[in-house]
């Protein structure tokens, strides 16, 4: 297997150094290129105080985190955040221009990239995120959803090999939500970049390659979706999964296994 594009090796972080509780304790993980990884638990589990942790806004007390060949140290995290793409849960705290495209611009102004260039990757943004037909209008007026699709065009626009989304799709509608997932999956097949994504969406759980589930600061579980829903019992699955369990209290014969969607739909429709 490849080198892992984050490795995470005995991350231990406090808030409160004077008292024995960590809110990290001895987490370790790998991600992969390409790969799209949810990492889920219960509020409280510490998913997004390792968020802040991997793009140097907090410092673990112990442990060492390598991003893209880099190990994030003071010396190394302004070339660390040139790679990866951030959305947080309040898209307001991310905004700076006066327009939708200054916003999306205004990273790209920072590279000094070539005005033609910089208006390409502005479009290929929008049009990524269904809000080319906003690009003139001011943020602060948007929805809290169209707020969230042009913070998460912003982070699409630079081109990062890693997308580190904390909770970034909460303030969207069910629609929106499946079309920036889809689109999402398209861009990882593309450009093969890594997807990061602190979430208590199941849609967004399931659009994952794989889950890590944090308990209590700590990492108990890894693994495909299908396998963490069936062993999770903390862990709320989709409407199909709940629906195969349903059924199978009413003594209805269907499968032992998770099924998605679309294996639901193929079983109801025999």
């Amino acid at each position: 297997m490849s080198t892992p594009i984050i490795q995470v090796e005995n991350v231990t972080f406090q808030y409160d150094k004077r008292t024995e509780t960590d809110i990290l304790s001895s987490v370790s993980f790998n991600i992969y290129k390409g790969e799209w990884v949810a990492i889920v638990g219960k509020n409280g589990s510490g998913k997004s105080t390792l968020a802040q942790i991997l793009v140097g806004l907090l410092t673990a007390q112990q442990g060492e985190i390598t991003i893209d060949g880099l190990k994030l140290s003071q010396q190394t995290i302004w070339e660390i955040r040139r790679k990866i793409g951030i959305v947080f849960q309040n898209p307001d705290n991310q905004f700076i221009g006066t327009t939708v495209q200054d916003d999306v611009a205004f990273g790209l102004e920072n590279l000094n990239l070539p005005y033609d260039e910089m208006r390409a990757k502005v479009d290929e943004a929008l049009k990524l995120v269904g809000m080319d037909d906003f690009r003139l209008h001011d943020p602060s007026q948007l929805s809290g959803g169209q707020k969230q699709r042009v913070a998460i065009a912003s982070a699409l626009a630079l081109d990062p090999n890693i997308l580190l989304l904390d909770e970034a799709f909460v303030m969207l509608d069910p629609a929106s939500r499946q079309d920036l997932l889809i689109a999402l999956k398209q861009l990882k097949q593309k450009k093969q970049i890594t997807i990061v994504s602190i979430t208590h969406d199941k849609n967004e759980m399931v659009a994952a390659d794989r889950l890590i589930v944090l308990n209590n600061g700590r990492v108990v579980n890894s693994g495909l979706p299908k396998e963490i829903f069936m062993t999770q019992a903390e862990l709320e699955p989709p409407f199909s999964e709940r629906l195969r369990r349903k059924l199978r209290e009413l003594g209805k014969n269907v499968p032992n296994e998770y099924m998605t969607e679309d294996e639901m739909v193929r079983w109801l429709c025999k």
